[in-house]
């Protein structure tokens, strides 16, 4: 367990062979840690506001604050880049019905094909094969549509493809009614999504449906808020990331080079790659909220800088070693260990300081993961 910061660093660079830090592709074990269970957030703050932000500067100076005092940490001029990305409603219990017993089925919509089409992760994938049929229910609940049955139509492990009976906006509807917020797994294996989740696990920007993950830095945020950073003079863009599967994946490669990102679809308009690059001529900063929005702005950012609209998938790995081109500072929620996400601010901020300022949040009861505090950064010197 990192128990204080000195303790961390000292055990943690003994085990360091020389040169082991500036390597481009590096052993997942240098970004590993021990979190006590009891840091793992299961609800959010209350207010959103009210969540504590750790702010790490250059040179690795740390600060306690809360996200209520965001607008005084943020300079006039600087573009707030938001994730208006919506989750849907995408855990679904069901039982298959096409043979013998029906064994309860649990499955995660993670990737639209067409108006009918879904690939999904299931559990357990063992107890199904291709042509059975999958009825999802409504207990509980109440559901206007009948019916809600899916065949499996491929399968892969326990990835699935679900063709449905119903399809576009009708299917869309009967999975809102029968869905649950597809809670990450930290939390799920704790307790049940409900009611309450609609709303906790959606940002206040939530606005184009496709996520079955939230931007957790984002949720933090409030109209009282919002309302004080537009008065201090800070610009709020938004970009759109539907945050996919490779969320809930681990790397489970003994290497970064061995990882391969699943790829999200994302979109920078033009009125927004042109806001950002009007401010950065200007001198101005840009300021991401969370992983899912500096990726999707640094996909869309040419060698030279100029960020150019955006419309496809992305499949950036951020690790260490990586030259930052549009992003000068990251607001962000605290990651898992071994996570592409914690790779990603080992990368912005250096994976020394970021050590540092994990074990200062665990020894200072900070809350961790997608419900937990947050953490503001700014990128270190390149």
């Amino acid at each position: 367990m990192i128990a204080a910061p000195n303790v961390a660093r000292t055990a943690f660079y003994a085990s360091l062979p020389r040169g082991a830090i500036n390597a481009r592709a590096m052993r997942t074990d240098l970004f590993d840690f021990e979190l006590p269970p009891e840091r793992i957030a299961l609800r959010p703050a209350r207010p959103r506001d009210a969540a504590r932000l750790l702010v790490v500067r250059p040179g690795g100076s740390l600060e306690d604050r809360i996200v209520r005092d965001l607008p005084e940490l943020l300079r006039l001029g600087d573009q707030l880049v938001v994730n208006d990305t919506r989750v849907i409603p995408a855990w679904l219990s069901g039982r298959r019905i096409s043979r013998g017993t029906e064994p309860r089925i649990e499955a995660t919509l993670v990737k639209r094909l067409d108006g009918s089409r879904w690939r999904a992760f299931v559990k357990p994938g063992k107890r199904l094969a291709v042509g059975d049929v999958v009825r999802f229910g409504d207990e509980g609940k109440v559901c206007f549509l009948g019916q809600l049955d899916a065949t499996v139509e491929a399968k892969e492990g326990g990835e699935v493809t679900l063709s449905f009976a119903f399809h576009g906006p009708v299917l869309d509807q009967a999975i809102a009614e029968r869905g649950d917020m597809p809670l990450p797994p930290y939390i799920a294996a704790r307790r049940e999504p409900d009611a309450e989740d609609r709303t906790d696990y959606q940002t206040l920007f939530a606005h184009d449906e496709g996520s079955i993950a939230a931007p957790t830095a984002g949720l933090h945020f409030t109209p009282a808020l919002v309302a004080r950073l537009q008065e201090r003079g800070v610009a709020l863009q938004t970009v759109t990331l539907h945050v996919g599967a490779g969320t809930f994946l681990p790397v489970k490669a003994d290497d970064t080079s061995g990882h391969t990102m699943r790829p999200e679809f994302g979109t920078v308009s033009a009125e927004t790659a042109e806001a950002l690059n009007a401010a950065r001529r200007a001198g101005s900063r840009i300021v991401a909220v969370g992983s899912t929005s500096l990726r999707l702005i640094e996909s869309a950012t040419g060698e030279d800088g100029t960020i150019q609209p955006f419309s496809g998938e992305t499949s950036i790995f951020i690790t260490p070693g990586y030259r930052f081109r549009a992003v000068d500072a990251l607001m962000t929620n605290f990651h898992l260990p071994r996570s592409t996400l914690f790779m990603l601010v080992a990368a912005f901020c250096g994976l020394d300081t970021m050590r540092r300022a994990y074990a200062h949040a665990i020894h200072h009861g900070y809350r961790f993961y997608s419900y937990g505090d947050a953490c503001l950064l700014d990128r270190a010197e390149d």
